[in-house]
């Protein structure tokens, strides 16, 4: 909060430095007009002029008091001095009314922007306005000559009031509102990051741990004991690395390590994946390329992608056999998960089944890829994944 109120009177200091000025620029052409105002006049007037304006520079800087004071007697004497040194019967000229106008109006209307942030400042404010206004009827000796110098003070004087307690009253709430938005933004980013780590929990849990139970719930059928040995061993060494504070990433497909790597060949893993399936007892045959160099990150997401929708086939095709065919062109990477098993209707499969959704699906979007799935009952699978180069 107390940044935002600095911000604040930075705003009007700053504003207030560029008002005075320009009010002094127009009381000074004024001041420089042939015949306007005597030599004496005007020899004594600019040196009043000078400090004038330093102290409207002075004020854009710090906003002071001291400054307040300067620019205000400073103010008041040039327009005493222009007034009471008209020596004409008919009153003051033009040009006299003009500077008187420009100094009360211009120049010295720039303290109401740094003097209405507080209600002692307020007061101030009055009294400059009532020794303004109080100049000008002296200068003008009340006569007819007042009445533009004073009207334009007062509408001035006014005006600008109105303007700095409006800037001093909405700043404050302009910046609450970007604050709250910030919060705003940063606690949805939280949330998201926070969806995004339960969704990468859920999908790790679903390639480890959930596909064990679920072997051992159906007594192993279709693994050999050694195969299923093997696979809870890893899940138990998984979670040990967890319970002791690790970061997982997949290494290839089914098997997670802390160790990242940061480039890696299709063609290297593949074959972990034919072994890993093979044990369990379903044979895959591979074909089209064989060497295929992908990201880390794209190719552990490719690779356990493919090994779910291998999983699939092993569980739920009634098969034990499935064809996966690779290619790959100048930007992507396609591979072609196919069998011959029981197949079944997509339009059937409930929205509460989350395991292609986010272990395939999910999990090639994060990486910029795609997946899409093609089944009939009776008619076999297939499944094209494709992931960026």
């Amino acid at each position: 909060m107390q940044r935002i109120y600095k911000e604040r009177d930075r705003l009007l200091r700053r504003a207030a430095r560029l008002c005075g000025l320009a009010g002094s620029a127009a009381a000074l052409l004024a001041m420089l007009v042939p015949g306007g105002l005597t030599v004496s006049t005007l020899a004594r007037c600019l040196p009043l002029l000078l400090l004038l304006v330093a102290g409207q520079y002075l004020l854009g800087r710090s906003g002071r008091m001291r400054w307040v004071a300067l620019i205000l007697v400073s103010g008041i004497a040039v327009i005493l001095l222009v007034g009471w040194s008209s020596q004409r019967a008919t009153g003051l000229n033009l040009v006299e009314q003009a500077v008187i106008g420009g100094i009360a109006a211009g120049a010295l209307s720039c303290v109401a922007l740094v003097l209405v942030v507080s209600a002692s400042r307020l007061l101030v404010l009055v009294t400059a306005f009532s020794a303004t206004v109080a100049s000008v009827l002296a200068a003008t000796r009340a006569s007819d000559d007042a009445t533009v110098p004073l009207l334009l003070t007062v509408c001035v004087w006014l005006a600008i009031a109105l303007v700095a307690w409006w800037l001093s009253e909405s700043v404050p709430r302009v910046m609450q509102r970007i604050a709250f938005i910030g919060r705003a933004h940063l606690a949805e980013r939280h949330a998201s990051e926070l969806d995004a780590q339960r969704r990468q929990d859920a999908r790790l849990l679903h390639d480890t741990v959930l596909a064990t139970l679920t072997l051992l719930a159906h007594s192993g059928v279709g693994v050999s004991p050694a195969a299923l040995r093997q696979q809870a061993g890893d899940d138990a060494r998984l979670l040990r690395q967890l319970r002791l504070g690790g970061l997982p990433a997949p290494r290839r497909s089914g098997v997670y390590t802390l160790e990242p790597a940061t480039e890696s060949t299709l063609g290297s893993t593949l074959e972990s994946v034919k072994q890993r399936f093979g044990r369990m007892g379903l044979a895959v045959d591979w074909h089209g390329s064989g060497q295929v160099l992908l990201p880390s990150e794209v190719l552990d997401s490719f690779l356990l992608a493919l090994g779910e929708c291998l999983e699939n086939v092993r569980r739920h095709a009634g098969v034990d056999r499935a064809d996966v065919t690779i290619t790959d062109d100048d930007t992507t990477v396609r591979a072609m998960v196919t069998d011959a098993g029981v197949g079944f209707n997509l339009s059937g499969v409930s929205a509460e089944r989350l395991g292609f959704a986010e272990s395939v699906v999910a999990r090639l979007r994060d990486v910029g890829g795609n997946a899409r799935l093609f089944s009939s009952p009776g008619s076999g699978t297939t499944v094209v994944l494709e992931v960026p180069k």
